[in-house]
């Protein structure tokens, strides 16, 4: 601890990202990357930018993208907000929408960077436990507050909600923002954006490192009400008004305009999902339904930890949390079908199976 931090800094928790090991031949199913490759046409869109232009700021408010996502959700420009990946969007949204006289609410087992952001931003909070079954039960949250945010599928339960649940909590909550963290929507869910026009409170964040492959580019957006996107754009241009690069907007762009390939990829990884769970329960495994590209698995017998010890000695590595209600959870990236087996085959050894 350096005697020239500030007091407010020497408080601080960051927030621990997933281990990214520099391992040969290592099988890493801990971050939820996509296991296949961005679309050609993204690559192809990036090469074409590789030249002198590069000495020039990109378009401070990435306009064409935004006209892109808003076509895609078939919404207005001006409801789309876009960041350096959801992470900066989501601490633009603490900031400036849930930074209130209230608590806001989120799931006791949910996104860990939630409350690092309260943290940071000496925003109130209160934690909302989720049932036993681990799913979020949104009457919880009808009550007043300074805000509302969960992840849907929740991370790392991997859990959906319906837009039936949703909106009633969004009829029953219309004095403060309702923020829908939709990182995983496009493995199996229905994204809230359909109810962005009747909820003038709502707001939903999406991320292209997910189920467009595009983790290492780190972009992220928001759609909402104009009258959110201008708040937060006025947080945005009091920070970082440039805050996607010419690659950034050109791998965005081509992402979305290849839809045979993103479905296609989406499409692999949910029957890649659901062979992986029906293995593991073959193995006795409890496995949570997920919508999402991991799932949440427990062993009957074998301690999580030790499995996620001895995995990692045979070269393959998931995520183990240790923490309360969850410390006997592996949370395990759906891979390749390669990795997949692999992964099957030595949880098998290791369980004498």
């Amino acid at each position: 601890m350096s005697r020239y931090w500030s007091d407010f800094v020497k408080q601080l928790q960051p927030y621990t990202p997933g281990e990214q090991p520099k391992i040969n031949n290592l099988t890493k199913l801990n971050t939820n990357e996509n296991p296949y490759g961005p679309s050609p046409d993204v690559l192809q869109a990036m090469r074409q930018l590789l030249n002198d232009d590069l000495r020039l700021y990109p378009p401070p408010n990435a306009d064409d993208l935004k006209t892109t996502i808003a076509d895609y959700y078939q919404v207005n420009a001006q409801q789309v907000f876009v960041g350096n990946g959801s992470d900066e969007v989501l601490a633009h949204i603490f900031n400036g929408l849930l930074k209130q006289d209230k608590p806001i609410f989120f799931p006791d087992i949910s996104y860990s960077f939630y409350p690092v952001f309260c943290q940071l931003y000496d925003i109130e909070y209160e934690r909302i436990p989720l049932t036993l079954d681990y799913s979020i039960d949104l009457q919880a949250y009808q009550r007043p507050n300074g805000g509302i945010i969960f992840p849907n599928p929740n991370a790392p339960t991997g859990r959906l909600l319906g837009l039936d649940v949703i909106e009633q909590l969004l009829q029953a909550n219309q004095d403060s923002v309702v923020v829908v963290d939709e990182a995983y929507i496009d493995f199996g869910g229905q994204s809230a954006v359909a109810l962005v026009d009747k909820y003038a409170n709502l707001i939903v964040v999406h991320t292209l490192s997910k189920s467009r492959s595009l983790a290492g580019m780190r972009i992220g957006y928001a759609i909402a009400s104009t009258e959110l996107v201008e708040g937060l754009d006025r947080v945005k241009n009091s920070f970082n008004s440039y805050p996607l690069g010419h690659l950034q907007i050109a791998a965005a762009i081509a992402s979305f305009k290849d839809e045979t390939y993103f479905q296609q990829t989406c499409t692999q990884v949910i029957d890649s999902r659901e062979q992986l769970v029906e293995q593991l329960q073959q193995l006795g495994f409890d496995v949570l339904p997920s919508a999402a590209n991991f799932v949440f698995a427990r062993h009957r017998d074998k301690s999580a930890s030790a499995m996620a010890g001895e995995l990692r000695e045979r070269g393959l590595i998931v995520r183990h949390f240790n923490k309360p209600r969850i410390d006997q959870f592996l949370r395990i990236t759906v891979g390749t079908p390669k990795d997949n087996q692999l992964l099957v085959d030595s949880l098998s050894a290791i369980l004498g199976s």
